[in-house]
């Protein structure tokens, strides 16, 4: 397994390389090449998926977390629903799901939509799963992400994007505008909780596809 996992959004190659050298190559000589290195091989894949805007400046060194700090995150809420997205490529194939947290039963599913990114699947589930607890009458039941860039979103009713809207993206920005229409439009007391994927590992909601 590689001690680091170097992403490359724009170089002569884009992609993960699991060495400095193999990265390097692709880097140099490269004007306004946009790198980073990840220490987890799935934050790396996830990283892949955005932009080097949303990383820059953060701190992914891998941490594990010991049994006293897993035990200050306490458990999961198990009466709640969890939501989860998934792309193939930056932008690519993407689709997301919500599911009952406490047995992973599916309730809703959507997708896949040509040229997404994973963050515009976070956004969209976590609407879709309000919007999907209000018609259940559940007003009081919380929903989990583990997207704080989502999470963001949903809160300022704006799916912050930078997608270009072309003819492949039209469907795509059609679903963004109708669901930040709901934000305004509709009140919701369902909580927002963020997934902590270090203490309880992925969210019930993720596709496995990692």
């Amino acid at each position: 397994m590689a001690k680091k996992y170097y992403v490359v959004w724009e170089g002569k190659k884009r992609g993960i390389f699991t060495s400095w050298n193999a990265c390097k190559k692709s880097i140099d000589g490269f004007p306004g090449a946009k790198y980073k290195s990840f220490a987890d091989e799935a934050l790396a894949k996830k990283a892949l998926q955005g932009s080097y805007e949303e990383y820059k400046g953060t701190n992914t060194k891998k941490k594990e977390l010991s049994a006293e700090e897993k035990k200050a995150f306490g458990k999961p809420i198990l009466n709640t629903i969890a939501v989860d997205a998934a792309c193939s490529g930056n932008p690519g194939l993407m689709e997301y799901r919500g599911v009952a947290t406490s047995t992973g039963t599916q309730l809703f599913i959507q997708g896949p939509y040509t040229s997404g990114t994973n963050n515009i699947g976070e956004f969209l589930a976590l609407v879709h799963g309000l919007a999907w607890l209000q018609q259940k009458k559940q007003p009081a039941m919380p929903i989990y992400s583990d997207s704080r860039i989502a999470i963001s979103w949903v809160k300022q009713q704006k799916c912050k994007t930078k997608l270009p809207l072309n003819k492949d993206t039209q469907v795509l920005f059609d679903l963004i505008k109708r669901a930040e229409t709901w934000l305004k439009n509709n009140r919701y007391q369902n909580p927002i909780l963020k997934w902590e994927t270090k203490a309880w590992g992925e969210i019930p909601a993720d596709f496995g596809r990692k």
